[in-house]
């Protein structure tokens, strides 16, 4: 009989996720270990492989599909000698009821284009209709893929006028490229109400939506997480703050005659060198490298930086595990793969989850100074500044300093004040001796 596929979860976490994109297409034959679809999780898009073998009978989720929960099926394999008429009748009790609606579905009051006739009684709705991606203004469903959706709003074009020539009359990236070249496109009617056709839509001049109008955006499932965690961070947890301005002229110079050296494959980064200081801080100060828990103080037994990355989506926080132990040309090494993969959503749930400290750069930006909030169950994180010259006196004479700022925030239930300003002390001395950082 047919074998389904479900939602799989991807992580520990993981409750529901979004139908990225579909590698397969029905009546393929696929083998146990082929890659079948993208799964987009509140942190990154991964590739999911099938477990079993058969031909594709039917892909129950559309692309582009949110909120799919873990175990809903989501395709149904025929297995060797059975064809389409095994699925008659066959269809998993998860799958019978509709799935829920995009969160990319507006809401009636946001949209202001012309209601489409609604749909009569005796119309046929297909068991398993597309999800829609967008309503009209009267709550009237409009078939849409996501790409051209997002095509859609990006030229400013109203997908009510547009007529889908996808399955079961869904709204695809051709449509939307026919209705940008000028072509006449006509409203998506029945035939006995056809009216005449529109005039012809034609690309807008630039990519923003008409002035006056606002637009929702929805939240993806990284946004939320993101929103949810940091709200949860500043209420529970008492945060407070230390800063201290390192001077990096002699790490500057060190980076420079490391990177100049003949034969080296790496180009090891300001960054690199904060990583490795804050581990060895914590290191000279374990008491830091903790967390807190209604039984008791977890102490962690390896010191595991997470380090911020800035993605389209959002931020997150991928982790150089041991850093203690490794040396500046390994972090560097490190830290590029895993911030390209970051970039790319193809990080691995392990290789996000379950650092002890964390580390927020917005040098890169200029940013002179900030205070970065808590992850948890983290209890603190250190906020990187931009290095820039500064006066600054010494031996009672003023002279000029390459001066970068970098504030703690720390869970005062955790790190006290002594604590933290000792953590915070040893950071500073290695950056300003970075000598022994290579010792």
């Amino acid at each position: 009989m047919p074998t389904t596929i479900t939602m799989p979860a991807l992580s520990p976490t993981m409750t529901e996720g979004t139908l990225a994109r579909w590698l397969i297409k029905e009546g393929d034959n696929v083998s146990a270990g082929d890659i079948i679809a993208e799964i987009e999780t509140d942190k990154a898009t991964m590739e999911v492989e099938a477990v079993d073998e058969g031909a594709v009978g039917q892909l129950l989720i559309p692309e582009g599909t949110e909120g799919v929960p873990v175990n809903q099926p989501i395709a149904v394999l025929l297995e060797e000698g059975e064809d389409a008429s095994s699925l008659d009748g066959f269809l998993p009790p998860q799958a019978a009821s509709p799935a829920p609606a995009p969160a990319g579905e507006a809401s009636p009051a946001v949209q202001s284009a012309p209601a489409a006739p609604p749909e009569t009684a005796s119309t046929p709705v297909p068991a398993l209709a597309p999800i829609p991606n967008d309503a009209g203004s009267g709550g009237e469903r409009i078939f849409a893929s996501p790409l051209a959706r997002r095509m859609a709003e990006k030229a400013g074009l109203d997908l009510t006028s547009i007529r889908g020539t996808g399955p079961r009359g869904r709204i695809v990236k051709a449509d939307i490229e026919a209705a940008l070249s000028g072509a006449p496109v006509e409203a998506s009617v029945p035939p006995a109400q056809a009216a005449p056709a529109p005039a012809p839509v034609v690309a807008a001049p630039s990519p923003v939506v008409a002035t006056g109008e606002s637009q929702v955006v929805p939240h993806s499932n990284m946004r939320k997480v993101i929103a949810r965690r940091l709200l949860e961070s500043k209420q529970t947890v008492p945060h407070f703050y230390l800063t201290v301005d390192c001077e990096i002229d002699r790490l500057l110079a060190m980076r420079k005659e490391l990177n100049e050296r003949d034969g080296t494959d790496y180009k090891i980064s300001v960054n690199d060198f904060v990583i490795r200081a804050v581990a060895l801080a914590l290191q000279k100060n374990s008491e830091a490298n903790a967390s807190w828990s209604e039984e008791g103080m977890v102490r962690h037994g390896s010191i595991d930086v997470s380090v911020a990355v800035a993605i389209e989506a959002g931020l997150i926080t991928p982790i150089i595990r041991n850093a203690d132990h490794k040396g500046l040309a390994m972090i560097s090494a490190e830290m590029k793969d895993l911030a390209g993969r970051a970039r790319d959503g193809k990080l691995m749930p392990e290789e996000y989850q379950g650092g002890t400290f964390s580390i927020s750069n917005l040098g890169m930006y200029g940013i002179r100074e900030f205070s970065a909030i808590i992850n948890p169950p983290q209890s603190a994180i250190l906020a990187v500044g931009a290095g820039e010259q500064r006066p600054v006196v010494k031996d009672g004479a003023l002279s000029v300093a390459t001066v970068m700022s970098c504030t703690l925030s720390c869970d005062h239930r955790v790190v006290d004040g002594a604590l933290g300003a000792q953590l915070l002390g040893t950071f500073k001395n290695l950056i300003e001796d970075p000598m022994t950082m290579l010792l």
